[in-house]
């Protein structure tokens, strides 16, 4: 019998809301994650898609306690089993835990890159290594982060991420800015760091470069999952996949002809009841303003009543 692979980040009915102020200072708090669920085991690189907007960086912020103060969340987040509350993840990012962050901002502005790379936990000669991997010149490690290149910077902050030995990377959008070859080799490393036990929560634009290393990928829209399917789902077409907003997704794809899906996704403080795609599917009825939990399907999960 096949040994079960271990869980290593759990994530169950996430709900992130932040605390704004409207017309006359009133107070109120803005939903923008919903009911949210996924996990990652070893071994395993799990691809988060979905348009702009629709929550994928806030999961990555709030898996790892780096929301501003005004944020709130709910439900249940786990790392190996144990709760990933805000003392664990301080005692695990930077070493069990890596994170690579969607700005290059991220970089200490007043510290040499090499350093910053090698930090606590790294050595020179690890450092050096990851630079030449990233095709970064030895003289990299003596610049200051406004030195360097959008694209040389994103390599920086890939380096310092993998410089240990992970067990879980979270990945927030770590392709723009590289080209073609450089992406899809860190995306490579990515998945031989999977092949070595890591767990890869991958959050991406890039979907044609994600087919070629994910596991399996996860939908998003409007703050929550849609869908989880294999990979290889996505790489039959939309007669594979479960939900209308998966559908509608790879028919935008460059390769299937930018078909447009009409409408737009709802403002988080406009929610639609029920199913949160219903203004935008041509099979919505009465039954979708209930609640519609996720479901298993045909070897993945879906958000829908109607999915086949």
């Amino acid at each position: 019998m096949k040994k079960k692979n271990e869980k290593i980040l759990e994530i169950e009915e996430l709900t992130v809301s932040f605390g704004m102020y409207r017309k006359g200072f009133q107070k109120s708090d803005l939903e923008v994650i919903h009911s949210l669920s996924l996990d990652v085991e070893e071994g395993e690189i799990l691809a988060v898609v979905g348009s702009s907007g629709s929550g994928k960086s806030i999961l990555a912020g709030a898996a790892l306690h780096l929301l501003p103060g005004n944020a709130r969340t709910g439900g249940q987040i786990r790392y190996r089993g144990k709760p990933l509350d805000d003392r664990a993840c301080k005692r695990c990012l930077g070493r069990e835990i890596a994170f690579i962050p969607q700005s290059v901002d991220y970089l200490d502005p007043l510290m040499r890159v090499g350093k910053q790379v090698s930090g606590v936990y790294g050595t020179k000669e690890r450092q050096r290594e990851l630079f030449r991997q990233y095709q970064l010149p030895e003289e990299t490690e003596r610049k200051y982060p406004f030195q360097l290149s959008g694209g040389m910077a994103r390599r920086v902050l890939i380096s310092g991420a993998v410089m240990g030995d992970p067990k879980l990377i979270i990945a927030d959008e770590p392709t723009p800015g590289l080209n073609v070859e450089m992406a899809m080799e860190t995306l490579n490393h990515f998945r031989k760091l999977a092949d070595g036990g890591a767990a890869v929560l991958l959050i991406t634009h890039d979907i044609d470069l994600a087919f070629h290393v994910a596991d399996r990928i996860a939908v998003f829209y409007a703050g929550t999952v849609v869908e989880t399917a294999p990979t290889e789902d996505f790489r039959k077409g939309r007669e594979a996949l479960r939900h209308p907003y998966s559908k509608a997704f790879i028919d935008a794809l460059p390769q299937n002809g930018f078909r447009p899906l009409p409408g737009t996704q709802p403002y988080a403080g406009e929610l639609p009841k029920g199913c949160l795609f219903a203004d935008r599917c041509a099979q919505r009825g009465q039954e979708c303003e209930g609640q519609i939990p996720m479901r298993e399907l045909r070897g993945g999960k879906v958000r829908c009543i109607h999915a086949t």
